[in-house]
């Protein structure tokens, strides 16, 4: 799987404006596993009901919406936390199963289940013995 942005992991990715709205890039780790690809995005601030996962010709789409925390005419002393929604964007092989692929959510946390295609996991052998 390849990703479209690198580098180092920040504290808070810089927002990205894009259509007039502000977005920010979750950070991300992917781990890969015998049988699937683990993509484990931190979305804080996001309601499970507010994430929308796509995948459509080898592209998957992570797009959460996070709500203002305050409303209008708040004065602020100090304010470091921008509040905007997340968007990711990935190229996914062929070697995913598209068909399978999962999602949960907890405690800010989503993570994405992709599993192999059964032709492109490890297979074990068994050895017979003859007599």
């Amino acid at each position: 799987m390849r990703h479209q942005h690198g580098g180092k992991r920040a504290a808070q990715a810089a927002p990205e404006h894009l259509r007039g709205d502000r977005f920010y890039s979750p950070a991300v780790d992917i781990v890969e596993k015998p049988d699937e690809i683990l993509l484990i995005a931190d979305v804080p601030g996001a309601k499970p009901e507010d994430i929308d996962v796509q995948f459509e010709d080898g592209t998957l789409t992570l797009h959460a919406r996070v709500a203002p925390r305050y409303g209008e005419g708040v004065e602020f002393l100090r304010q470091e936390y921008g509040v905007g929604d997340f968007l990711r964007v990935f190229h996914v092989s062929e070697a995913i199963d598209a068909a399978k692929i999962s999602a949960e959510y907890a405690n800010g946390v989503l993570t994405l289940h992709l599993p192999k295609s059964a032709g492109l996991r490890p297979r074990k052998i068994e050895v017979a013995v003859k007599s």
